[in-house]
């Protein structure tokens, strides 16, 4: 099974964490999931920041996790370290990039008790709606990314992943020691509309919701696309400048998919980059003022369920504006009809993570009984 890329020994009794390897963790190579990289990486000499609170509280760490090479693909295949399965059907992906980090918490495969993650373009919440997990995309800044390969620094985010929402609240204290749930849950929600999504995951959204007892207020994001499409612009621009040294000496060595991708971002300018960074100003203003009338925004994490092996696959047009706007989102799973479960997304203002997690665990009590 292609879950990890380096398994550590790590005894004791403490909590089991799969740790992405884009992140830094000490005298272990940080591969980022790329032979190129892997052949020339020294031993990290010290932890990235963000596993200071898992050091302290005794967690082990069990493994540097597998991960769509560079951080930089939706669905989660590798071609060096192999791709872990999806968990529902070996025919398909288990997203991107997180792939090993959710296969490695899936109930049954059971490899680690939390993982970590990062999340720039829905590197986290793809691989958990896709691998049946909960998965928490933090607001950006709030746990520190120094140590973690960089893809698109102005929209990369470190955040847990898990089988409960009650793991992914540990993930976060042990990221952030105090952090607890709000609690008085928020109770009214407004739900997304008029995004390309699949009748039956749209469905089963609202079924969750009114499981959950929330009030729910369909609302419209008229800058949605816009948003989208300069998140693409700012994504694929910023990877390029943070992987020139691989591509322009290295690039017969990544693969296909990556290097084309990265080779078509090196035709972005600073000008179209900048003017694409602009958009996150109105982009914010428009969610801001939806925020003064909801408390979270609801919406389905993709639009489809996971491709089949081999397909290509664009960034997520429902992840990726939150990204853009910086904002924090949590992606839990929820039934639905025939053999793959659905997944919601919960979306909430920046610092809002606490409101979403308690969120989270009334939809998962409702949508178990």
């Amino acid at each position: 099974m292609s879950v990890f890329i380096t398994r550590l020994d790590a005894p004791g009794t403490g909590v089991r964490v799969a740790v992405k390897d884009a992140i830094d963790v000490a005298g272990v190579p940080t591969t980022a999931g790329c032979r190129v990289v892997a052949d020339r990486a020294e031993p990290a000499p010290a932890d990235a920041p963000c596993l200071a609170g898992f050091r302290a509280a005794g967690a082990r760490i069990v493994g540097k996790a597998n991960l769509h090479e560079l951080c930089f693909g939706r669905t989660g295949e590798n071609p060096w370290f192999g791709t872990p399965p999806n968990p529902f059907d070996p025919e398909r992906v288990p997203g991107g990039s997180s792939s090993g980090s959710a296969v490695a918490v899936v109930p049954g495969i059971d490899e680690a008790d939390i993982a970590l993650g990062t999340d720039t373009a829905g590197s986290i919440r793809t691989p958990a709606a896709w691998c049946g997990i909960v998965g928490l995309k933090t607001t950006f800044g709030r746990i520190p990314v120094e140590g973690t390969w960089p893809l698109a620094p102005t929209l990369d985010t470190v955040g847990p992943m898990a089988a409960t929402v009650a793991r992914v609240v540990e993930g976060m204290a042990l990221l952030e020691p105090g952090f607890a749930p709000a609690s008085s849950p928020p109770r009214h929600i407004g739900r997304v509309r008029g995004l390309p999504v699949e009748q039956w995951l749209d469905d089963a959204v609202d079924v969750a919701l009114r499981a959950a007892g929330f009030e729910v207020e369909d609302v419209a994001l008229p800058g949605w696309s816009a948003a989208d499409a300069a998140g693409k612009t700012v994504l694929f621009g910023e990877a390029y400048r943070s992987n020139r040294v691989l591509v322009d000496a290295h690039a017969g060595e990544l693969g296909d998919a990556v290097r084309d991708r990265l080779v078509v971002s090196r035709e972005i300018g600073d000008d179209a980059l900048e003017a694409a960074r602009a958009q996150r100003r109105p982009w914010r203003a428009e969610l801001a003022a939806v925020f003064e009338r909801v408390e979270l925004l609801a919406l389905p994490t993709a639009e489809c369920f996971a491709f089949r092996l081999g397909e290509p696959a664009d960034p997520s047009a429902l992840a990726l504006p939150v990204n853009l706007a910086g904002h924090p989102s949590i992606a839990l799973p929820v039934p639905a009809p025939g053999p793959f479960p659905a997944s919601l997304q919960l979306v909430g203002p920046d610092g809002s993570e606490e409101r979403l997690v308690a969120a989270a665990a009334l939809v998962e009590a409702a949508v178990r009984e």
